[in-house]
């Protein structure tokens, strides 16, 4: 059966509960995963999601800041969470649904301005958050998983719009791309995204401090759909809802998508 998963930081649930509604209801995924909602679970607005045909929801959540969530019009039961450098946020929570697939749902830490774990005490966190997910994903490999969520990472020189200029920014360092990198390689994980579409300038993400973001057109792709190899043959039609980033007070990030038939 196929389904289609897509996953959005949302950056605030509450605040953007009507733009979270208006994907439900126009593109319809069978299954959602949000990230930065910043909110403790019993605050987020899941009746108003449920009503819409997303009656299944696994998340974690917390005051203000973090706080994870996976919707789903399908049944679902809840995979657990786990608190990767024991910072103590609400990062991480995953979902098994009943054709077997676990999803895992991630938020990675943006890790400050400062490339720098000795100036800046918040990159050193991203680094150890990415080298616990290497840990946990060789000591226990997954099968049969997805893992989405806003990575924080543009690992590509054609996921960022200037790969040069870059290079010393938070999200785009050699660092930070060579720690995603084996935290893939430690899970086996595939980029659907970029098996789908293997070549070219991709975004995900663009920042509020630009007056036109549009035009401009300065993005990164830190929104990312992960996959094992044994259902990796399985996902098409990935893409990125860039519409989205134009709505009426967006999230800086745009919802991606990709279908798998299992």
């Amino acid at each position: 059966m196929p389904f289609t998963i897509a996953t959005w930081n949302i950056n605030s649930v509450r605040l953007r509960e009507g733009l979270v509604s208006r994907l439900l209801t126009d593109e319809a995924p069978d299954v959602l995963c949000l990230q930065e909602c910043k909110a403790p679970v019993d605050k987020m607005p899941l009746e108003t999601f449920a009503a819409l045909g997303y009656t299944h929801c696994v998340a974690r959540g917390q005051k203000g800041y973090n706080g994870v969530a996976i919707l789903s019009k399908l049944p679902m039961t809840d995979a657990g969470d786990r608190d990767f450098a024991t910072l103590g946020h609400a990062r991480h929570v995953a979902a098994k649904l009943e054709n077997g697939v676990t999803i895992h749902n991630f938020y990675v830490p943006a890790g400050g301005d400062i490339p720098d774990r000795e100036q800046n005490p918040k990159f050193g966190q991203k680094l150890d958050f990415l080298t616990d997910m290497q840990h946990w994903f060789a000591a226990d490999r997954p099968h049969k998983a997805i893992l989405v969520g806003d990575l924080n990472i543009a690992p590509r020189e054609d996921d960022v719009w200037s790969h040069k200029q870059l290079l010393k920014i938070v999200s785009h360092t050699p660092i930070e791309v060579e720690q995603l990198a084996r935290t893939q390689e430690a899970g086996g994980f595939v980029d659907i995204t970029r098996q789908d579409i293997p070549s070219g300038l991709l975004y995900s993400w663009w920042s509020y401090r630009a007056a036109d973001w549009d035009a401009a057109d300065k993005g990164r792709r830190l929104d990312h759909v992960w996959a094992t190899p044994d259902i990796a043959s399985a996902a098409h039609s990935s893409r990125v809802l860039r519409d989205a980033r134009g709505w009426t007070q967006p999230s800086d990030h745009a919802p991606v998508f990709a279908t798998f038939d299992l």
